[in-house]
């Protein structure tokens, strides 16, 4: 009897779940829906600023008072996560990857490279597009320097996404504390920067800005006879130099 019960309860087929909408896409790369409606600039290319909805745009509260989004210009706005991912979606990826450049107690880095799927923009080929963003207590609001890792994370993410998409508006995970913006601390006076960073493990490996500069020169990067101090490194080629001579 108990056997005859057993066999019953595994020939029960579990109910099959269908969603109410399946996502597809045509030869172009769209997606084939109705509700979603493409703009698209005179060159036929999508305008992917116009793609963000009224909803995921707020007004930058260090530009403006202005409250009704539709008066502003793009340079008061700020792009909410919930609008940049949307739109990562309706482009379409097949991955998202994050890389961890530089860490510390006061101080995150992190690389964010988005594999996106062809499309008629593209040529019809696969496009890889990565990022850099950065954290630190100077550069954050309040509650957020407990949390620096997951802001540079998201921060290189929404980059990613809106300098591949062109997208000149500002995410709201961008922005930092203005206050402690606008005091423009020195190398010596932030010890998070990545110029500081750089600085301490050249001190650690015994490199002079001299040795790093004819470095540069030799490997033809752009504009290296010019540069005086780490200062006029690019933020990017630090985080890359940071990486190099940890491994010396």
């Amino acid at each position: 009897m108990f056997e005859t019960v057993i066999v019953s309860e595994q020939k029960q087929e579990l109910p099959q779940v269908v969603p109410p909408n399946l996502i597809t896409r045509n030869q172009y790369g769209l997606i084939e829906d109705k509700s979603l409606n493409y703009i698209f600039n005179d060159d036929g290319t999508i305008n992917w600023r116009k793609m963000v909805k009224t909803e995921h745009l707020v007004p930058n509260r260090q530009k403006t008072q202005e409250t009704d989004v539709s008066k502003l210009q793009d340079k008061d706005l700020l792009i909410l996560l919930g609008g940049i991912k949307e739109l990562a979606q309706i482009r379409g990826y097949t991955s998202v990857e994050y890389k961890v450049v530089a860490a510390s107690e006061s101080y995150f880095a992190t690389s964010c490279k988005i594999t996106w799927l062809p499309n008629y923009e593209t040529g019809g080929k696969e496009i890889v597009f990565e990022s850099l963003a950065d954290a630190t207590v100077n550069n954050t609001k309040s509650f957020a320097r407990f949390f620096l890792a997951a802001i540079a994370e998201n921060r290189a993410f929404v980059r990613c996404v809106r300098n591949f998409l062109k997208i000149n508006i500002v995410s709201q995970e961008e922005l930092g504390d203005a206050k402690l913006l606008d005091e423009g601390p020195s190398i010596n006076d932030n010890p998070t920067s990545p110029q500081a960073l750089l600085e301490k493990v050249m001190k650690d490996k015994n490199i002079t800005f001299d040795q790093l500069k004819k470095k540069l020169v030799k490997e033809k990067f752009d504009n290296a006879e010019n540069l005086n101090s780490i200062t006029d490194i690019p933020k990017s080629k630090i985080f890359e130099l940071i990486e190099r001579i940890k491994k010396i």
